[in-house]
């Protein structure tokens, strides 16, 4: 008998279950971790839950990549459509504000739908000692690129 590995799929455990996204910029250019960028992307994402129906719980941006926790609601865009979104939003504002020339972001993108709310405690904390563990800041909390926009709730 074969066994076959079946991956979750997210309307199996919730209707609108918390996503962790991760994206890299584009050839892993180090400019994220800025005040300028931080408020480019920060205010795109307080609008989404309203334009989308994309709720952005915790974030952080690294210098080459950036961590968020997601929730859509139930009728919101499909997730590729919003991550195609503030990335496009996302490389016009960052371009006119710097040198960087296009492309901005990698093109795609890691997802992973969690499933308890230690689940997304857990994630949290590991992703909000990245820059501790990177050696930029001597504990995470210090990181000045990190934030919450909405609690997410399980």
């Amino acid at each position: 008998m074969k066994w076959r590995r079946h991956l979750a799929h997210a309307d199996s455990f919730r209707d609108n279950p918390i996503v962790f996204i991760t994206t890299c910029t584009a050839r892993r250019r180090k400019f994220l971790a800025c005040s300028e960028v931080h408020e480019i992307l920060r205010g795109i994402w307080m609008r989404s839950a309203k334009h989308d129906g994309w709720w952005v719980g915790h974030y952080i941006l690294m210098p080459d990549h950036l961590h968020l926790f997601a929730r859509p609601e139930i009728d919101a865009d499909p997730m590729a459509n919003w991550v195609q979104m503030w990335k496009s939003v996302s490389s016009r504002r960052i371009a006119a504000i710097s040198a960087l020339m296009p492309p901005i972001w990698q093109a795609d993108y890691f997802d992973r739908y969690l499933r308890s709310a230690e689940s997304y405690s857990e994630k949290w904390q590991y992703v909000a000692d990245n820059a501790a563990r990177a050696g930029l800041v001597s504990g995470g909390e210090a990181w000045p690129y990190h934030g919450t926009i909405h609690d997410m709730m399980f």
